[in-house]
């Protein structure tokens, strides 16, 4: 009872603070000078960090970003070496979710599968709506199948990433758990004897936590949100800071609760949301399915031979594999703090866990966002052209939908709400926890309030550079991360070896006797 009037009374503080600050961020985002100024400083940086993330490492042909090849190398290397994992333990997954290895007394804040709601909250997302529009409206049909190939690699990325997670986490006096890419850079580079190393390495992984977390987790969500909303609710297109603080009171109401509040309600939501948004995407299919074979003929046909040579090849490519990353989060590193708070006996057993999350993201839900973009026609229709020009990822899906069930933008406009606001308590908690880690537990409701702020921010302003500098940095998370993955990839083996030793003897079965 003590705990939920400590929340209602830094809820009121919060809420009072952000109808002050919100009302200051409404006046200032007005001006379009001003608005422009901003935009085009984020111009300029976004050009350094391009320089860094994305120089090209295939001179010749079309760009090859780095930063996307780090991704492709690094998945395939962890999925040889980890032995296929990622396509053998799919029914193992599916028992350990169903509660059949839950052991009394293993220390977590929430159970497997509330780790696993929380992480796919974050990434089942406008990734999955807005993303995969902008990927067929860039790379065509094609992306598709190197989207669902990145999928798959990404599988064993997470399980590498979600198994470190638990073997560095922290359980700190008061309960709270630290874990994530920050804990097994700094103290799993330490044991290898890369101590300074590892903690310049942690504090990189978080600062571009921080601002991605502000931009593409928060942000950019409420933006495209936004966009497919006001098509339905004309007031919003007057006023778009009612609808920021809306958004912004909700997002406060969860976060302030913290990990245990958001698990709770990314469990609630998640399976919701996403058996809506599938069923739709199924009787649309269904509805056209004399036009599969040929939807499926573009995606395979246009990912191998583009009009455009080996040039477009690369370029399908890397559509595919960049939105997989933006969509499923694999390699970044940023799942691996959710399920660092998970209740297991065994790292591994959460690792198997975290690799479903880019099959359900990106193989099951990204296909079928494809699937009905590309029957439609709505990616090469010339009522899209703005929208497609403008790379109005949401607003494209829906006018999808549109096309085949008249009334459905209203259920999508809806499902798009609600996945834009898991999206964003989830990626508050892995930002909360990064500065968490940097500043202090004293200064978690700073960056809570920072984040709140930015809720409204987004609403008001669709500058497109500050939002490319937020890809940007949920991109670059990449680079630090990988390192640690494949510096500390051989204890993530060993652990599977013993692991699946166990399983095959018996001996996890008695464990739950």
């Amino acid at each position: 009872m003590k705990n939920n009037k400590n929340d209602f009374h830094l809820l009121r503080i919060v809420m009072t603070l952000l109808f002050m600050i919100s009302s200051t961020v409404v006046m200032a985002a007005e001006p379009v000078e001003t608005t422009s100024t901003l935009n085009d400083l984020f111009g300029v940086i976004n050009g350094y960090l391009a320089a860094v993330f994305f120089f090209d490492v295939m001179p010749g042909a079309q760009s090859m970003p780095f930063i996307v090849a780090w991704l492709v190398v690094g998945a395939v290397f962890l999925t040889f070496r980890m032995s296929f994992i990622n396509l053998r333990m799919f029914r193992h997954a599916y028992q350990i979710l169903r509660g059949k290895y839950q052991v009394p007394g293993a220390e977590g804040e929430v159970t497997s599968f509330q780790a696993l709601t929380t992480a796919l909250s974050a990434t089942v997302g406008l990734g999955n709506i807005a993303g995969v529009a902008i990927a067929i409206m860039i790379g065509g049909p094609g992306a598709t199948f190197w989207m669902i190939v990145a999928g798959l690699l990404g599988m064993t990325s997470k399980f590498t990433e979600a198994t470190l997670a638990q073997m560095y986490r922290e359980v700190r006096p008061d309960g709270h758990i630290m874990g994530g890419a920050m804990e097994y850079l700094s103290r799993g580079l330490a044991e290898k004897g890369w101590s300074q190393t590892g903690k310049v390495l942690a504090i990189i992984f978080c600062i571009l936590t921080i601002g991605g977390s502000l931009g593409a987790g928060n942000a950019f969500q409420v933006s495209q949100a936004l966009g497919a909303v006001k098509q339905q609710i004309p007031l919003f297109v007057d006023m778009p800071e009612i609808f920021g603080i809306i958004m912004a009171t909700l997002v406060a109401i969860v976060i302030i609760g913290g990990i245990r509040r958001i698990a709770h309600t990314a469990e609630a939501i998640v399976p919701t949301m996403v058996t809506i948004y599938l069923l739709a995407c199924i009787w649309i299919i269904l509805s056209n399915a004399t036009m599969i074979p040929d939807a499926i003929g573009k995606i395979i046909t246009e990912a191998f031979t583009p009009a455009a040579g080996v040039g477009g090849l690369i370029g399908v490519l890397v559509q595919g594999f960049k939105r997989a990353a933006f969509s499923s989060e694999a390699g970044i590193g940023s799942a691996a703090i959710a399920h660092a708070t998970a209740r297991v006996k065994y790292p591994v057993r959460q690792g198997i866990v975290a690799l479903m999350e880019p099959f359900i993201d990106t193989v099951v839900i990204c296909t079928m966002t494809a699937l009905v973009i590309i029957i439609t026609g709505a990616y090469n229709s010339p009522e899209t052209t703005e929208l497609v020009a403008n790379k109005q990822g949401a607003a494209l899906t829906a006018y999808a939908f549109g096309t085949a069930i008249s009334w459905f933008p209203i259920i999508l406009s809806i499902s798009v709400v609600l996945f834009a606001f898991s999206t964003m308590i989830a990626w508050s908690y892995y930002g909360e926890r990064c500065w968490t880690y940097m500043f202090g537990e004293s200064s978690t409701m700073a960056y809570k309030v920072i984040f709140i702020i930015f809720v409204v921010i987004g609403s008001v302003t669709s500058a497109s550079n500050i939002l490319d500098f937020s890809d940007l940095l949920i991109l670059g998370m990449a680079l630090p991360n990988f390192i640690g993955l494949y510096m500390l990839h051989g204890k993530v083996r060993e652990a599977l070896s013993s692991y699946l030793a166990k399983l095959k003897s018996g001996e996890l079965d008695k464990e739950v006797q």
